[in-house]
């Protein structure tokens, strides 16, 4: 399995943006890739540590545990960091 965190915030347009392009990459992978995708969303409005580590580099991407993006999401890139996983 390979896990995704989104780290964001509401009312973040570049969080939607971002919650947008990593649907879309996933959606476009095969289902057999796509599968082994565990994708979760968190706060930093719900968590303090968060808050305190990504407050100004929200939206967050992290891929199994390491920073993957912040601020903007490539689907190019993403989805050639997702294939490889």
């Amino acid at each position: 399995m390979t896990a995704l965190t989104l780290i964001g915030k509401s009312d973040c347009h570049l969080c939607d943006v971002a919650r947008d392009v990593v649907e879309a990459v996933i959606a476009e992978l095969p289902d057999d890739a796509a599968d082994r995708i565990e994708v979760t969303e968190a706060s930093i409005n719900d968590d303090p540590a968060l808050y305190e580590l990504w407050w100004e580099k929200i939206p967050v991407v992290l891929i199994d545990g390491e920073l993957h993006a912040h601020w903007r999401v490539s689907p190019d890139r993403l989805r050639e960091r997702l294939e490889r996983a």
